[in-house]
C-alpha cells in the first residue's frame, strides 16, 4: 500500500490545497505503480502546531517562515 505523510505548519493550507496534495500524490503513485495502487494509496496531511518543529537545531514558527530573507 503506497503511503505518503506530509507535515505542514498548522494554518498554512486551506482545504482545497490539502485536497490538491492528496489528489496529486495519489495520481503520482498510480502513474508509478499502475492503477492498482490508486484504491490503496494513503495520503496523510498533518498540521504541526506552531513551534512544534525545527530545522538545523532551531525552532521554526510561522512568523519565522514568513520573514523575507535579508540580502
Amino acid at each position: 500500500m503506497p503511503f505518503a505523510n506530509f507535515k505542514v505548519p498548522a494554518g498554512t493550507l486551506d482545504e482545497k490545497q490539502k485536497e490538491k496534495i492528496i489528489t496529486r500524490t495519489t495520481e503520482l503513485y498510480a502513474e508509478i505503480y499502475g492503477e492498482r495502487a490508486r484504491a490503496n494509496t494513503v495520503v496523510l496531511v498533518e498540521e504541526v502546531t506552531d513551534g512544534g518543529w525545527g530545522f538545523g537545531g532551531n525552532v521554526l514558527t510561522l512568523a519565522k517562515l514568513q520573514q523575507t530573507p535579508e540580502g
